[in-house]
């Protein structure tokens, strides 16, 4: 049976990626005279991969906030057409 693994910590959005958190740790270890470099490089990436993480989440809010305010534009329509409907009647009624 197949079992998906997380790749993301789900508590906070400051978490990384499993795989993005050992490279750091690797890079700590390494002993290499272009370690800054390659650590400047690897915080730049832990900023974007933050920063793509909050904006995922911010745009699945806004989705969800989306899909709500469309159920009650639906539910308002289907009142407002009922309340046509009755009116049409009402207006036949009369005539």
């Amino acid at each position: 049976m197949y079992q998906k693994t997380l790749r993301f910590n789900q508590q906070t959005p400051d978490h990384l990626p499993i795989e993005l958190a050992a490279l750091g740790n690797r890079l700590q270890g390494l002993d290499h005279p272009d370690q800054q470099n390659l650590l400047d490089s690897y915080r730049k990436v832990v900023t974007y991969s933050r920063q793509r993480v909050k904006i995922v989440n911010l745009m699945s809010d806004t989705l969800a906030q989306l899909r709500l305010d469309v159920k009650y534009l639906l539910f308002d329509l289907e009142v407002t057409q009922a309340e046509r409907d009755s009116a049409i009647a009402q207006l036949k009624e009369l005539q």
